[in-house]
């Protein structure tokens, strides 16, 4: 089920009118059979997956708490790394590393034939096998005391708002809350319903309207001028963003209006003044997670300087590899790897490269050039994200060097999927969302309160986003990005 869809439209009122009319002690029985049924619609057989690494890790969990030595918890700790990450390799990686294995053997004339997988990848399954892992993790580190409450913690596994897309949850965060008993606040309900009109204008009149055009000129790049394949890089950083932040907006915003809180996945990342805020900002639910549960336990930056550097370059690779079974992702994480390397060992000279131009002197200039670079570095690393191969990758690339800038090259732009008035649109959005996102910026702790007495201020943004949705939205139930993930 797609939250831009008609049956979210029924379901989520519907849900969420009988979760505030039903005592407290069933709700937990509501919401996992609501869950449930919410994976179902995609596709039934794969809640089986689900199940399965609940149950693994339910059991894990109670056997760690009966053990107080850390070293007799490891092989329950392994049994659920096994469960999760066989499960996960099985179903995402198999086919991509038998294939790969094969194209290299070819290369050295060894030919052979292995039988492929041939099953649709369930969807979210990186998002809640690494949720259910974390919960096992902590366990064993004795961070968290074991849930014995089968339900609830099936319910942490699959709750529907961040089932398959995130954010990735804690259970030291989420669990808590589903046993402490919610009443209906309508300061709590109202605020949820902005979130998720935001998440909603994000995704149905930004992303939906950029990926007509970037998914033209990215399957077909041939077929483009450099300049057509340059704009398309463009609106892609920007298709990526809205479609991605306005999930998790949306499933936030819906943990919110049933009285639970849901961690922030996002916090205006293109506004990052180097690589490393950019992750910081940027699905920083999973950033932190890999930061947890592999940085650090491989030594983090306390370790010599060349292990160091390779803890970061393993971690961006892993990263890369989790968001798809292609080396156009591996590729993607490596060099968001190198540009953290590159950051740390040439700061000396861009210090001295500052103060040469006198740059640091003036903050907001200082401050906008970083943003700009990083901005740009990112997008280069996006055309790797978004290529359908390395190959397409580089060719794209080597297009946009070859760029025409005249207004003749201009007219070229191909547009004609989009339309110069939806091009335009697609701009002017952006633009917009850059305002607003400038403006969050902006907001002080100490003008918080004030920002949130601007009720009237709010009630104009609301209605205009609103009919911004109903008179520009794209309203084709496209599949939110993230969900291949």
């Amino acid at each position: 089920m797609l939250f831009n869809s008609f049956e979210f439209a029924v379901f989520f009122p519907t849900v969420i009118i009988l979760f505030f009319i039903m005592p407290h002690r069933f709700r937990w029985a509501f919401l996992l059979a609501a869950s449930y049924y919410f994976y179902m619609c995609w596709k039934a057989e794969y809640l089986v997956l689900i199940i399965i690494s609940t149950l693994i890790d339910y059991f894990a969990g109670i056997q760690m708490g009966k053990v107080a030595e850390q070293r007799k918890r490891k092989k329950y700790l392994y049994l659920s790394l096994l469960a999760n990450l066989g499960i996960l390799f099985s179903f995402k990686y198999a086919n991509f590393f038998s294939t790969s294995l094969r194209a290299g053997l070819e290369q050295l004339n060894i030919f052979y034939e292995t039988p492929l997988f041939d099953w649709l990848l369930p969807v979210g399954i990186s998002f809640y096998t690494f949720q259910s892992l974390s919960y096992s993790i902590d366990v064993y580190r004795g961070e968290k005391t074991p849930e014995y409450h089968l339900g609830r913690f099936a319910l942490y596994v699959a709750f529907f708002p961040q089932l398959v897309a995130g954010p990735i949850e804690r259970s030291v965060r989420l669990l808590p809350q589903f046993e402490k008993p919610v009443t209906f606040q309508y300061e709590r309900v109202v605020s949820g319903l902005r979130l998720m009109l935001w998440g909603f204008f994000k995704k149905l009149v930004i992303a939906d309207r950029l990926a007509i055009y970037v998914n033209e000129a990215f399957n077909y790049p041939g077929e483009h001028s450099g300049l057509t394949l340059l704009v398309a890089t463009y609106f892609f950083a920007f298709q990526i963003y809205c479609d991605f932040s306005g999930y998790s907006d949306i499933a936030i915003g819906t943990a919110r209006v049933m009285g639970y809180d849901l961690m922030l996945n996002f916090r205006q990342p293109y506004f990052s003044k180097s690589i490393s805020e950019f992750w910081k900002r940027w699905h920083i639910s999973l950033s932190t997670w890999f930061k947890d549960y592999l940085y650090i336990p491989l030594g983090g930056n306390r370790v010599a300087k060349w292990r160091w550097y390779y803890n970061l370059m393993a971690v961006f690779l892993v990263s890369g590899l989790w968001h798809g079974a292609n080396w156009t992702f591996v590729l993607w994480g490596g060099l968001h790897g190198a540009y953290l390397f590159i950051s740390i060992i040439t700061a000396d000279i861009r210090k001295r490269i500052r103060a040469f131009f006198r740059i640091d002197r003036v903050p907001a200039l200082k401050r906008t050039i970083s943003v700009i670079i990083t901005f740009h570095f990112v997008l280069l690393a996006w055309v790797f994200f978004r290529a359908n191969s390395i190959g397409d990758a580089f060719f794209i690339l080597q297009q946009m060097t070859m760029l025409d800038l005249s207004w003749a090259g201009f007219l070229d732009i191909n547009i004609e999927n989009l339309g110069w008035g939806e091009f335009i649109i697609a701009c002017l959005s952006i633009l917009f969302l850059v305002v607003v996102d400038w403006f969050e910026t902006k907001i002080k702790p100490e003008s918080l309160q004030t920002y949130k007495r601007a009720g009237s201020l709010k009630l104009v943004f609301d209605y205009v986003i609103l009919f911004s949705i109903i008179f520009f939205g794209v309203f084709e139930h496209t599949e939110f990005i993230y969900f291949q993930f």
